[in-house]
This record gives C-alpha cells, sequence and structure tokens, in this order.
C-alpha cells in the first residue's frame, strides 16, 4: 500500500467523526460535505509524516475550514434568523435504537447554535460536544485559552436558556401521535392541551412569498401554534412519524415526494419547541 492509499484509508476512518463535527459547526448536511471534502484534499496536499494524532490533526483543519465557512455565511446572509432551521437528518432507525447509536443533535440546538457567534459556535461545538480541550481550541481561534473559555461560557448560557425536551422518546413519540391525531380531526382543545403555553413553532419555507400559505413564519403561544396546526390539517393525511435528529419526529410525504420535515421537543408531556424544514429546494437535496 503506497503512502497516499493509506492517508485515505485512515481519512476513511475519521470520517463520520468530522462530518459529526462540521455538521455541527454549520447545520448544513451539504456544507458539512465540503468541509469534510476540503479537509481531504488538505490532507492530500500535506506532509503529516511527523503528525503523531491524525485524528485530532484533522479535526482542527474541518474546524478551521468551518470557522471560514460561517464568517463568509455571516457576511453574506439574507435570509431572516429567526426562521431559518437547519438540516434535519431524518433515519429509518427506531429512536431508542439510534439513541444508543450515535450521539445526534437536536434542530433545537442547532437552530440556538446559529445565533452564536462563528468563534462561540466553534468554541462550544468542539469543547462541549467533542471534549477537545481549550488550548487546542484558542490555536484554532488565534486567541487566549482564557478568551477561549469565556466564548464557550457565553455559548453555553445561550444554548441553557433556549427551550428543550426531557429526552423521553417513547414519551416524545405519544405525544406527536397524539398530536397528528388531534390535527386530523381539527381538535383544538386537544392540540390546546398538548402545548406549552410558550411554545414557539418556526418554519422554513425557503423562497416562498412571504403571503403564501406555507411561507416561512415564527409563532409563538399555544393558542397561535394551534391556529398554524389547523390551518395546515388539509395535509395531516400525509403525515407519519419518523426518526429526525435521533429523536421522534414526523415527516410530511407527497405522492412519493419529501413534503417537510418537523422536529419536536417535548418537555413533561407537552411541545414546547417545534422547527419545520418546509424548503423544497433543501428537503429535494436531503433525498438525494
Amino acid at each position: 500500500m503506497d503512502h497516499q492509499d493509506e492517508l485515505a484509508r485512515r481519512f476513511e476512518r475519521d470520517r463520520g467523526h468530522l462530518r459529526s463535527v462540521a455538521y455541527r459547526m454549520l447545520g448544513s448536511l451539504s456544507e458539512a460535505d465540503d468541509a469534510v471534502q476540503e479537509a481531504w484534499l488538505r490532507l492530500s496536499r500535506s506532509d503529516v509524516g511527523e503528525v503523531t494524532n491524525l485524528t485530532g490533526w484533522l479535526t482542527t483543519v474541518v474546524s478551521r475550514v468551518c470557522l471560514d465557512m460561517l464568517r463568509s455565511r455571516k457576511s453574506r446572509r439574507e435570509d431572516p434568523i429567526d426562521t431559518w432551521v437547519p438540516d434535519p437528518v431524518v433515519s429509518r432507525l427506531d429512536p431508542e435504537e439510534e439513541a444508543l447509536q450515535s450521539d445526534a443533535v437536536g434542530l433545537a440546538m442547532l437552530v440556538v447554535l446559529e445565533t452564536l457567534s462563528p468563534a462561540e459556535r466553534l468554541a462550544f461545538v468542539l469543547h462541549d460536544l467533542f471534549g477537545v480541550s481549550f488550548d487546542e481550541i484558542a490555536s484554532i481561534l488565534d486567541k487566549s485559552s482564557a478568551a477561549t473559555r469565556q466564548l464557550a461560557s457565553r455559548a453555553r448560557r445561550r444554548v441553557q436558556g433556549a427551550p428543550t425536551g426531557d429526552g423521553d422518546a417513547g414519551r416524545q413519540r405519544e405525544v406527536i401521535e397524539a398530536f397528528l391525531a388531534a390535527s386530523r380531526t381539527g381538535d383544538f382543545e386537544g392540540l390546546l392541551a398538548l402545548l406549552h403555553p410558550d411554545v414557539v413553532l418556526r418554519a422554513d419555507a425557503g423562497a416562498v412569498p412571504a403571503d403564501a400559505l406555507a411561507a416561512s413564519r415564527l409563532v409563538r403561544g399555544a393558542r397561535a401554534v394551534v391556529a398554524q396546526a389547523l390551518l395546515f390539517s388539509r395535509m395531516s393525511p400525509y403525515t407519519q412519524v419518523a426518526t429526525v435528529n435521533g429523536a421522534p419526529g414526523v415527516i410530511t410525504v407527497l405522492n412519493g415526494e419529501l413534503f417537510g420535515v418537523m422536529a419536536v421537543e417535548v418537555r413533561d408531556g407537552r411541545i414546547v419547541e417545534i422547527n419545520i424544514l418546509a424548503d423544497p429546494a433543501r428537503l429535494q437535496a436531503l433525498e438525494n
């Protein structure tokens, strides 16, 4: 086996880890794949003969690539951040089984991460989600370890202040199934009972006109969310429970095509947050 083949073998061993880092950094599956591919290109052009920890080296490289991508995104972003929903990961695995097999991160956390500065996001993701030391992160950000700790601490406070579920996949499935049943029958009071009073619904429909039925929107409060759910009740025959980012969620499939993906956070038996991706272009990309 020649040197390039050995590098390729070692890179493939780390590809899943690198994609996980990039996805959490970017919230986009296609951009995560681009970042991983760029890491491979840099590896193939580098002399890593003296590198003792190739996984760590590659993690640093892909993190720097993601940092550049985040900074570029912040400078050119045009879509409203309050209705942007990250790319969901839809799986056929049972939620309980997937929870044992992966460290999936929910869309609700990714939504919060999108509000952080690029440096805060990198510090939090690498340290809190992947256990990278602050000294290593500081070298990526070209900051002191103390400053890097502060970045992660600020990010942590933002994440902890966001609505989150209790992680009970079985209970979450029950609540979602009850929510779908109430939507199908137009049961206003039934829907209201399943929602936390301060529930937040975020829908990302991409470039759909703002006055369209399925336009992007941010809805707060149980009664407003119920009204929204009843508005879309005609799509309920095409909805089904699926695994979204490692937890029970909902997909809508119409004429064999993915029409929407809904991630739900449930706490104490009530829905506290709903994130919906209904952007046709991004949904089509998920299926390819």
